[in-house]
């Protein structure tokens, strides 16, 4: 069984330790380290290397988004996983546009926060459902880079996987919901990342919706 190795960041310590010990019972988890603040992470991600690194959004002198940018640059293949309060929006949308991997709330329970490690750190993308709708709304609205671009033809069965991934589904649930294999789903999206010139799936999403072909409504 391959092991996600795990580097938790965050500036309160009891925060660190309770993520620890939802993590340590699993036998394909381990933390090998852990940071209080952004230099710490940055140091400890280019040390250690971690598959997954654990962020929180805020925290003093560095926030989430510039330390998730330095920690790519020296550690290119670690996956980040934000951490938030739920009145964080904007500062969820900066730290998405900084190519993290996705953000679970902090209040979430440990059952979902196993669940979107293991999907992060399988190659995936994860938006907690529970704000994503809103979240993107606002990251459609506010980013218009894409506006004025034709969308590209994608087709049906694209435009399927499309709008389940703007569901934060994983590409075997992906796969489930379509009745198709899922080397088949990463397939699909592999060409959908390839019209929509985005380089990962949260970032397809946000231009799918900008050039309106998916609706937030009707997911």
């Amino acid at each position: 069984m391959s092991v996600i190795r795990i580097l938790l960041v965050d500036d309160h310590e009891v925060v660190r330790r309770g993520l620890e010990m939802v993590l340590k019972i699993e036998p394909d988890l381990q933390v090998i380290g852990e940071a209080a603040n952004g230099i710490e992470a940055i140091e400890q991600s280019q040390k250690l290397q971690p598959d997954l690194v654990l962020l929180d959004l805020k925290m003093p002198g560095m926030d989430g988004a510039r330390v998730a940018r330095a920690i790519k640059q020296v550690a290119p293949h670690t996956r980040i996983l934000i951490l938030t309060g739920i009145d964080a929006d904007h500062e969820i949308a900066t730290a998405l546009e900084s190519n993290v991997d996705g953000y679970i709330l902090k209040d979430a329970p440990p059952s979902e926060l196993l669940h979107a490690v293991r999907v992060i750190a399988g190659g995936q993308a994860y938006l907690q459902p529970a704000v994503t709708k809103r979240l993107l709304r606002r990251m459609a609205a506010t980013s218009a880079s894409d506006a004025v671009r034709l969308p590209p033809q994608l087709t049906p069965r694209e435009m399927e996987v499309l709008k389940l991934m703007a569901t934060s589904r994983s590409n075997k649930e992906i796969g489930t919901a379509l009745v198709i294999a899922e080397e088949t789903v990463r397939s699909h999206i592999k060409s959908i990342l390839s019209k929509l010139k985005q380089p990962n799936r949260t970032q397809a999403v946000l231009a799918a919706l900008r050039m309106g072909l998916i609706d937030l409504d009707s997911l």
